[in-house]
């Protein structure tokens, strides 16, 4: 296999074609629309590895109170001010799990009542452009490119008086973002929180119409403390004075952290509702996102939406119960959230292959996840004719705990085990939307590699080989039911396997088809065989993001 580069250097070797690429006439509108968009996320992906940025990262690690000041900074140096961000109207979410969700529903709601909203969250599943959104839509390929030039080049052309400096990844897509919404004349903007809340660059935010918090759990540890009140106290960090502030129901140690926070900064926190508390004239509240766990997530969507409604029109005139009514009533005008979230409890039905695709990348999502494709995936083998083979695709990144997260999968029943990095083809023409210059290939197949192993000890593998290296008699064991185990170099080489030609998406001529050894070939014969195939893809959401790319990339740009 040859893996795509993955250095900073061929990441600016291809950035450096921009000037050529943007005279050259015989390109066509579009075709120059997409290099330069295809520049653009070159260039951005230097950010990824830029050293000052790193050495930066190791002097704020200590003093993170730091990251604020840095990132105040690299605003006023693209051209910004933070007063300016006032003229948002921003509501702002954090949490561990969910707030990507509760952004989505937030802001559709006020989308739907006919407000131009700008929306800011992370991260992306197959266009980095998915981060920046208008009006619900990514952020259109020339309007990224414009706007990205406009803020790279007052950085780069004052980074010599700042020791070289630039603005890692994220802060960049954030201060971009930022100008982005100022210059597109949003009425509002919905900005979910990148990692904990005091500390976070979004936090540079001083006066947010309405904050939100949904469910808190153990993540990003080594960032934001090992606790459940360490990292509750993280995410309070975004409380403002005077600014109303909401959150779903939390376990007691960490509502007391936040309740107490809320009185020292001097804000009101108000804790939602369950979802079937609302009154709707035709029956239960019923949402576009699968999941029982979504619920709490369109409670606090509700509040937050009503909330900033209050603010912006009727302070004070509007009791809880109108709006409610209002809000589901006419301006929804069905009891339905209809808001799709591309890659979180999404089902894609391609023949005889179902894939089930949810980022689920901590414990507590995925607790979330295994009963959703428990009974969706009990629910097509219902009718699926014959035998149906299960499949998980796994990997994650970072600092996650693999082991706990496969231990929850294992009453799944899977058929088939199969694991590979976040990497979406092994060919140098990879999406450039989707590299990652921060881990090394080797580091991220090994990661597999362990993934794997813990996945054969979890299902009692390893105990049963030994105990067949330990009879010496003909007498063979008791049948046991058996996972089969692989590891494959990309997304794509494993969704080949998996598949077996039975997904015409993915054995279309524009796709390379990546040969495997005989011996893996052989375990396949099961997979061609079975009446239906159904895959669960989760662990990570950029896996899921890599897996929409081959799959249904309309579904997300």
């Amino acid at each position: 296999f040859t893996l795509p580069p993955c250095t900073r250097d061929a990441a600016l070797a291809r950035a450096s074609s921009r000037a050529r690429r943007r005279t050259d006439a015989r390109l066509s509108g579009a075709q120059t629309v997409d290099l330069l968009l295809q520049d653009a996320v070159c260039t951005l992906n230097t950010l990824q590895t830029n050293a000052s940025a790193l050495e930066q990262v190791r002097r704020e690690r200590g003093h993170p109170q730091l990251q604020l000041q840095a990132m105040k900074g690299y605003l006023q140096r693209a051209g910004l001010m933070v007063e300016e961000l006032d003229q948002l109207n921003i509501i702002h979410v954090t949490g561990t799990k969910g707030k990507g969700s509760t952004c989505a529903f937030t802001e559709q709601i006020l989308r739907n009542y006919g407000f131009r909203t700008g929306f800011y969250s992370s991260p992306h599943l197959v266009q980095v452009r998915e981060r920046i959104r208008i009006d619900g839509q990514p952020i259109s390929k020339d309007l990224f490119s414009k706007y990205f030039w406009q803020v790279y080049g007052r950085l780069d052309e004052t980074k010599d008086a700042h020791g070289g400096s630039m603005p890692a990844y994220f802060r960049f897509l954030t201060i971009l973002a930022f100008h982005v919404f100022l210059q597109e004349k949003v009425d509002l903007a919905v900005i979910e929180v990148g990692i904990g809340g005091a500390y976070d660059c979004t936090n540079i935010i001083r006066k947010p119409w309405v904050c939100g918090i949904s469910s808190l759990g153990i993540d990003h540890t080594s960032i934001l403390g090992d606790t459940i009140e360490k990292i509750a106290w993280q995410k309070a960090g975004i409380f403002k004075p005077g600014v109303p502030a909401f959150t779903v129901k939390q376990p007691e140690a960490p509502m007391t952290v936040l309740q107490q926070q809320a009185e020292e900064i001097g804000c009101s926190l108000s804790v939602c509702p369950e979802l079937d508390e609302y009154e709707v004239e035709d029956g239960p509240l019923r949402l576009g996102l699968a999941g029982q766990h979504q619920h709490s997530n369109a409670s606090l969507a509700l509040q937050l939406s009503h909330c900033w409604l209050q603010r912006r029109y009727l302070p004070g005139m509007l009791s809880i119960g109108y709006v409610h009514a209002f809000v589901l009533a006419y301006f929804l005008g069905q009891p339905t959230f209809n808001t799709e979230w591309p890659g979180r409890t999404q089902t894609l039905k391609h023949g005889r292959v179902t894939y089930f695709l949810d980022g689920a990348h901590t414990t507590r999502s995925m607790q979330a996840c295994v009963p959703w494709f428990s009974e969706a995936a009990a629910q097509h083998e219902r009718s699926a004719g014959g035998p149906v083979l299960r499949v998980l695709l796994f990997n994650a990144t970072g600092e996650r705990d693999c082991a706990a997260m496969l231990k929850l999968l294992v009453p799944c029943h899977f058929d088939f085990a199969v694991f590979c990095p976040n990497i979406t083809e092994t060919i140098p023409t990879c999406n450039a939307d989707q590299q990652n210059f921060n881990v090394s290939v080797e580091s991220m197949l090994t990661r597999c590699l362990d993934n794997q192993q813990s996945w054969r000890v979890l299902n009692g593998e390893e105990e049963k080989a030994t105990a067949e290296l330990l009879i010496s008699s003909n007498l063979p064991l008791v049948a046991e039911l058996r996972t089969e185990t692989l590891v494959f170099p990309c997304i794509l080489s494993a969704l080949q396997w998996i598949t077996q030609g039975r997904d015409s998406v993915l054995t279309n001529p524009a796709k390379t088809v990546i040969p495997v050894t005989s011996c893996v070939a052989d375990k396949a014969a099961s997979l061609r065989e079975a009446a239906e195939i159904h895959v669960l893809i989760t662990g990570s959401l950029h896996l899921v993001g890599g897996v929409l790319k081959h799959l249904d990339p309309a579904s997300v740009s």
